[in-house]
C-alpha cells in the first residue's frame, strides 16, 4: 500500500517517525513535505496529500498539524477524500469502518509518538465494514458529485 503523508512545521517531528515507522511496517511512502520545523502553510501541503489520495496516486494519506483541525478542513475540500481527525484508537477504527476514511488527520500537539503509531497501525489495518455503512458513504459520495456538478 502506498501511503501520502504530510504536515506542517507543528506535525514535522511526528511525521519523520511515522515515515520511519510506515517504511519500517513495509509501506511505500510519499512524503510530501515539510521537510523543516521551519514556518510553512498547511492548506498547501494538506492540499497535496489530498490530492494525491483523490487522484489515485495513493491509496491513503496521513496529515499532521497541532490540532488536527486545519488539516482536516482542507482535505475535506478536495472531492473524493474523506478525511477524519482521529484522537484514539477507536476513532480511527470507527472512521475506517464506519465512514471508510482515506485520509487520517493526527494531532501533534496531542498525540504522542507511541500512541501516533498505535493510531495509524488500528487505521490502516481497518477495513470498512459495508453493509448500513456503505449506504452512507454512498451518500455521502452523492451529495459531492452534486455539489461538484454545480
Amino acid at each position: 500500500m502506498k501511503i501520502a503523508i504530510g504536515s506542517d512545521h507543528g506535525g514535522y517531528e511526528l511525521k519523520a517517525a511515522l515515515v520511519r515507522f510506515m517504511e519500517e511496517e513495509g509501506y511505500e511512502v510519499a512524503d510530501l513535505g515539510t521537510h523543516s520545523k521551519e514556518s510553512c502553510d498547511y492548506p498547501l501541503i494538506g492540499f497535496e496529500v489530498a490530492r494525491t489520495v483523490s487522484e489515485g496516486k495513493a491509496e491513503r494519506g496521513v496529515l499532521i498539524c497541532k490540532t488536527g483541525v486545519g488539516m482536516v478542513i482542507i482535505a475535506n475540500k478536495v472531492h473524493g477524500v474523506r478525511a477524519a481527525a482521529c484522537y484514539d484508537v477507536e476513532m480511527a477504527k470507527s472512521a475506517r469502518e464506519h465512514n471508510d476514511t482515506n485520509v487520517l488527520v493526527l494531532a501533534a500537539s496531542y498525540t504522542e509518538g507511541k500512541k501516533a503509531k498505535e493510531i495509524l497501525r488500528t487505521w490502516i489495518a481497518t477495513d470498512h465494514a459495508g453493509e448500513r455503512h456503505a449506504r452512507r458513504v454512498k451518500q455521502i459520495k452523492d451529495i459531492e458529485s452534486k455539489i461538484k456538478g454545480r
